[in-house]
């Protein structure tokens, strides 16, 4: 080979190389677990976690409290590794360390710096040294088994912290046992204390082992080490360390969890991680995840599009946690005592942060994608209602939380029906969905309302005058008879959704009519939803948007945001505006004021701004456009909410409470082009059509619900340039309608978009 056919051979290598890296690159590649964890939640970064795993192992630079906790970008030191990172659950800290054994000073004593050039994260895994002990750590896991690798690099000796004692985020442990069972095991338990949130205790058992034998065991309580007479410790603030010869190199540990028993935390362990081959384990881990975000494939983006594509659909697969063992057995905590209970229809058993508006989010993706993962979750709420008699709004190690307001879950359960999905006690699910739906059900519990009977959610108002007012007394948070009345209207549809469905025609007749109650809280004098006093009256000193937490009367929003939520009757709220020309001039005019500044109502001020993505109220708006005769003007709004929360650095990206999944699940609609004011729960569900953001997109449908195998949207044109539909075929044939039915989607098929950097004003209507 000679010097000038040199430069052609290497760039044929390079060309050839890059389309091989392409094609080989996967969906799992894609994901970036460090996007916007600036500003963290406990439950919201976990990398070495399978999809919804018990076990969600990461490292942990910040321990107090429910938001700015766990991992932070920011943050220099790391102060353990934790393996539960749930709603409203914590536990099981680990640190390895060297040199003193200083385990019995708290965490401030033990933590040590580390550095994101020596970091690596992705789905199920993560490494990084501790800089202060020479320790290179690893971390991946199974579904209910943490696995921790560890490289030490000096020759001081090693010590394995195990601080279970410790206050993690909003847990104060109450009490802790660790017994060493060998010089290789430990197993004992963790009482997580309760909060206003999570009002009875959690025991959380573990069983561990490691690798190489440990040379001491010790204990402390209260900070001050104690000698130790028996092989264990018990009480609160209580902590143990193992330590090893200075001589060891390379150390494995496995951490399995259990909420029943500790002979279940054995059990788990030996079902999933027999073995102590870590690379296998970091393998299938890898490869499961993959196995999930190939569901949907996209091609044709930016890398960017990809990056935040692939890390939302993380999202939605992660942060809701199997509580279940390997057998199936799960804690029920809804009774006088704790109960130990076997999950129906070999289903796991979920712990959840509430499902408050979810129906623009997780119920339209799963429904269409993770059909199996809906099925879970209403056998979960099936089992829950059984054991305790109400059908939860989100559970916490087998607690009613009483998160949040109203019945979310009527909605998921509509989707799945309406769907097909109902591998479940479906009359079981209908008697306590419509049990929620009265005095004595769900609804009356206002946010955090934790007795019984409850009055804060006000459905004595709802029932007796068509409205919930304000100035409800009691205890509970989140008393807003404005949003209450909206969103008990729409609950009322997604419920008449059902009955028509099981045809209870008298149920279905009482709550459509009742889903009109929306219409009590309008004030034509003002043109908003305006909330009423407990007179009748409307309030005084009212505005649309107030620079606030939230404006009287709305949960977490405003009047601007609230008066469009009415999912289930568009056309009728266009009426109160005075018609659809009103409706769209007002609609659009809150997109152009928000338009300067999209971020204004980040950071808790969810009332000051006339639309907000970082919360769930206003998450349907940018898609009412559709239903409003304007469908350009959805593709416009939904591309600009698209780059506005499109950012992919650890600084940017969700700009508020991604909320275990939802704003991710979101993004991954908006993306795909495919979206449902009214949640997907009507008896004949139907998508709306936006623009993707990628040239192909192919959802993969699970054959055990959806036999036809794919339905595979596509571009002509640039999607990154050119946003406006221009026209749209279905398998060859013409489709003018902004509709799209979820039966013809589940039946497989090609959907082309032709777009144009111009809107085409007479598509879609």
């Amino acid at each position: 080979m000679n010097r000038t056919s040199l430069p052609i051979y290497l760039i044929l290598c390079i060309f050839l190389g890059g389309m091989l890296h392409a094609q080989t690159r996967q969906p799992v590649d894609y994901v970036n677990p460090l996007i916007d964890t600036h500003k963290s939640r406990w439950f919201y970064f976990s990398s070495a976690s399978r999809p919804f795993g018990m076990v969600n192992l990461s490292p942990d630079t910040n321990v107090k409290g429910s938001w700015e906790s766990g991992y932070l970008y920011d943050s220099t030191t790391v102060r353990c590794f934790s393996h539960v990172h749930a709603w409203q659950m914590s536990g099981v800290p680990v640190m390895p360390t060297t040199g003193e054994m200083r385990g019995h000073l708290g965490m401030d004593a033990t933590q040590s710096p580390f550095s994101h050039d020596t970091e690596e994260v992705a789905p199920g895994y993560h490494k990084l040294h501790l800089d202060r002990y020479d320790v290179d750590v690893e971390l991946t896991s199974t579904t209910r088994v943490g696995l921790h690798k560890y490289r030490f690099n000096d020759d001081r000796d090693r010590h394995l912290i195990f601080d279970t004692g410790a206050f993690l985020a909003h847990d104060s442990t109450d009490y802790s046992m660790v017994r060493r069972v060998s010089p290789t095991e430990l197993e004992g338990y963790v009482i997580m204390g309760r909060t206003h949130r999570r009002p009875k205790p959690v025991k959380l058992y573990f069983y561990a082992q490691t690798s190489a034998a440990a040379t001491d065991f010790g204990g402390w309580r209260k900070g001050a080490v104690e000698a130790l007479t028996t092989d264990s410790i018990a009480g609160k603030d209580v902590g143990v360390y193992l330590t090893f010869d200075p001589g060891l190199r390379d150390l494995q540990l496995k951490v399995a969890l259990s909420y029943t028993s500790p002979a279940n935390a054995r059990a788990n362990m030996a079902a999933e991680l027999d073995h102590w081959d870590f690379a296998r384990v970091r393998r299938e881990s890898r490869e499961q995840w993959n196995d999930m975000l190939s569901r949907i494939e996209v091609s044709g983006g930016t890398e960017e599009r990809h990056v935040k594509f692939y890390t939302d659909l993380w999202h939605a697969l992660l942060g809701r946690r199997i509580i279940s063992d390997v057998d199936g057995s799960y804690i029920d905590n809804t009774g006088a005592s704790p109960v130990v209970r076997t999950t129906t229809n070999n289903y796991p058993h979920y712990n959840f942060d509430a499902w408050w508006g979810s129906h623009w989010s997780l119920n339209q993706l799963w429904s269409l994608a993770y059909p199996e993962i809906m099925d879970g979750f209403c056998n979960t709420m099936v089992d829950m209602y059984k054991n305790g008699g109400l059908i939860p709004r989100g559970p916490s190690g087998g607690n009613y939380t009483y998160v949040m307001i109203g019945d979310p879950a009527v909605s998921f359960f509509a989707a799945a029906l309406n769907k097909g999905i109902d591998n479940y006690d479906v009359e079981a699910a209908y008697e306590g969905l419509r049990k929620n739906a009265f005095v004595g059900g769900i609804r009356d519990h206002a946010g955090y309302e934790h007795r019984t009977p409850a009055f804060g959610g006000g459905m004595q108002y709802y029932e007796e005058r068509g409205y919930v007012p304000e100035g409800i007394p009691g205890p509970g948070g989140h008393r807003d008879g404005a949003s209450m009345t909206l969103e008990y209207a729409y609950q009322d549809w997604c419920l008449a959704q059902i009955a028509q469905l099981l045809g209870k025609d008298d149920d279905y007749a009482f709550f459509m009519k009742r889903s009109q109650n929306y219409r009590n809280i309008w004030n034509p004098a003002t043109g908003f939803m305006h909330p009423r006093e407990m007179d009748g009256s409307w309030i005084e000193d009212f505005a649309p948007v107030v620079e606030e937490f939230n404006a009287r009367g709305f949960c977490e929003a405003n009047s601007a945001i609230y008066t469009h939520y009415v999912p289930h009757d568009i056309p009728g709220l266009m009426d109160l505006f005075g018609g659809r020309e009103n409706y769209l001039d007002s609609l659009n005019g809150s997109f152009e004021k928000a338009q300067a500044d999209w971020l204004k109502a980040a950071d808790k001020v969810h009332a000051a701004n006339w639309v907000d993505y970082g919360n769930q109220p206003g998450t349907g708006m940018a898609h009412l456009f559709n239903l409003a005769g304007a469908p350009h003007l959805s593709q416009k709004w939904v591309r600009e909410i698209k780059n506005a929360y499109g950012e992919t650095t650890p600084h940017g990206g969700y700009h508020g409470d991604e909320d275990q999944g939802q704003m991710g699940a979101l993004g991954v609609l908006m993306a795909i082009g495919l979206f449902s004011v009214d949640g997907s729960a009507a008896a004949e569900p139907t998508y709306e059509i936006t623009t993707p953001v990628f040239k192909e997109v192919t959802v993969h449908l699970d054959s055990t619900y959806y036999p036809a195998g794919r339905f595979t949207i596509r571009v002509e044109g640039e999607p990154e340039t050119q946003l406006y539909i221009q026209s749209t075929e279905l398998d060859g044939a013409e489709w003018e309608s902004v509709h799209l039915p979820f039966d013809r989607v589940i039946r497989g098929g090609d959907l082309l978009i032709r777009v144009g950097e111009e809107p085409d004003f007479d598509w879609g209507h």
